[in-house]
């Protein structure tokens, strides 16, 4: 693709980049094949080069969004099935977060829509606060259906996601040191993360168990909190930014410990979690006092399969047997190109696997898509969960919480986090959504 900024345009390093990027699209239109909205809405605005288009236009023009920009743009769930799809190797992920920090300048939304995306902002991120929130939504949760179509339904899709019950906080749910079984064979840092842990606890408990388990000392640093990828992909660079560093912050120091231990992995249980800290050493690219700290920490992170797989699990001790989909969350496959990983760790563990139809296609949980964009996650939700129960299994099994929260709203079938299956056959406790066989 031609581009035509001017050398004071490209002096700014994200506009340089957003070059590169635009450049090295061809046009071929790959990426509207696997385009989750484009599948539903049939509009070129709503595919990757619709989108490529605006944004090439909005950023060579040096203009401020305009509201055309804002809403196909905001219905991209960032689901990054493009950039598998993509001969050219667009990194469509970089520009599209670049779009949004813009748009996050220079347009100015409705005033509701406005306070929701602060609100979101302010509440996801900080576990005590967003436990408080969903106690009190627990309680009017059965006046969701009143609420229709009020504020674009978003009401109503906030009150529905919210859980019947808010799970009691776990006892391991706490900063410090959790020893390896027997002799110690790695030392890692677990991200503890914020909504998960309010939402589903026992994901954290699982891991702490497995991985001890497999001798492997677990920390988990007090200062370390939310990865930053909630903020980030609403555009709200400056608070994004504010986690990322304070994260490095937190891991640097325990790879500098005074002992000389370090740590052999960062350890990541929420997909979309570890693919924004993979990419810390982007985006702290320009900034001279982290871009190295944070170059080291996105290597070193895993997610928790990629660092079990090859580890050397157990013989399994749990019930086999049991018949597993496995959904692969999108920044799972697309994000951080794990795609089989999981799925051999489950049959390893005495499980049935099986692969879910239209597998590439995004769930609609998408961080607080679901949350923002509610029509169009409906329909996404509920094409997945047909597409699940075509496969006739008795448990779903993801690696990212909100697709755990966003499947098992459309479907009666239990959804656990693959670490819970995993923990379950090597000797933890069966997960509490299994019921007995």
């Amino acid at each position: 693709m031609q581009t035509n900024f001017t050398l004071a345009q490209l002096a700014d390093p994200d506009v340089a980049v957003a070059n590169q990027i635009l450049r090295s699209c061809v046009h071929c239109g790959f990426c509207t094949a696997t385009c989750p909205t484009y599948a539903l809405l049939g509009d070129e605005l709503d595919s990757p080069r619709g989108r490529i288009y605006l944004i090439k236009d909005m950023l060579e023009n040096d203009r401020d969004a305009s509201e055309q920009e804002v809403k196909h743009i905001d219905r991209c769930l960032s689901c990054l099935s493009c950039m598998t799809t993509c001969p050219s190797g667009v990194h469509y992920m970089h520009l599209v977060d670049h779009a949004r920090a813009h748009i996050e300048r220079t347009y100015t939304r409705p005033f509701l829509d406005r306070a929701l995306r602060a609100l979101l902002a302010n509440l996801l991120p900080r576990p005590g606060l967003f436990r408080w929130a969903l106690a009190g939504a627990r309680l009017v949760r059965p006046l969701a259906p009143l609420a229709g179509e009020l504020f674009g339904g978003r009401l109503r899709a906030m009150l529905e996601l919210a859980p019947k019950t808010v799970p009691a906080r776990s006892e391991m749910d706490r900063p410090g040191v959790f020893a390896a079984e027997g002799k110690r064979r790695a030392r890692v840092a677990l991200l503890a993360g914020c909504a998960q842990r309010v939402l589903d606890p026992a994901i954290n408990d699982s891991t702490i168990r497995l991985l001890t388990r497999l001798g492997v000392e677990v920390v988990v640093p007090a200062a370390a909190g939310c990865c930053g990828s909630l903020t980030h992909h609403m555009g709200r660079e400056h608070e994004a930014l504010a986690s990322v560093k304070n994260n490095v912050d937190a891991w640097a120091a325990e790879l500098a410990e005074a002992g000389g231990e370090g740590l052999d992995a960062i350890v990541i249980n929420a997909s979309g979690c570890g693919t924004t800290v993979k990419d810390y050493g982007f985006m702290l690219r320009e900034d001279a006092e982290y871009a190295e700290k944070a170059a080291r920490i996105a290597a070193l992170t895993k997610d928790v399969t990629e660092f079990l797989d090859g580890f050397g699990m157990p013989t399994p001790a749990a019930p086999s047997g049991l018949t597993v989909a496995y959904h692969s969350a999108c920044s799972m496959q697309h994000g951080q190109k794990i795609k089989t990983v999981p799925q051999a760790l489950l049959t390893a563990a005495g499980f049935t696997v099986k692969g879910v139809p239209e597998g590439h296609l995004c769930c609609g949980s998408a961080g607080t898509y679901n949350l923002l964009q509610p029509t169009i996650a409906r329909r996404l939700r509920d094409r997945k969960v047909r597409n699940i129960e075509s496969t006739g299994p008795d448990i779903i099994a993801t690696g990212n919480i909100g697709c755990m929260t966003q499947i098992g709203g459309g479907t009666t079938i239990p959804v656990v986090h693959t670490v819970q299956l995993l923990d379950w056959a090597t000797g933890g406790p069966r997960p509490e959504a299994v019921r007995p066989h």
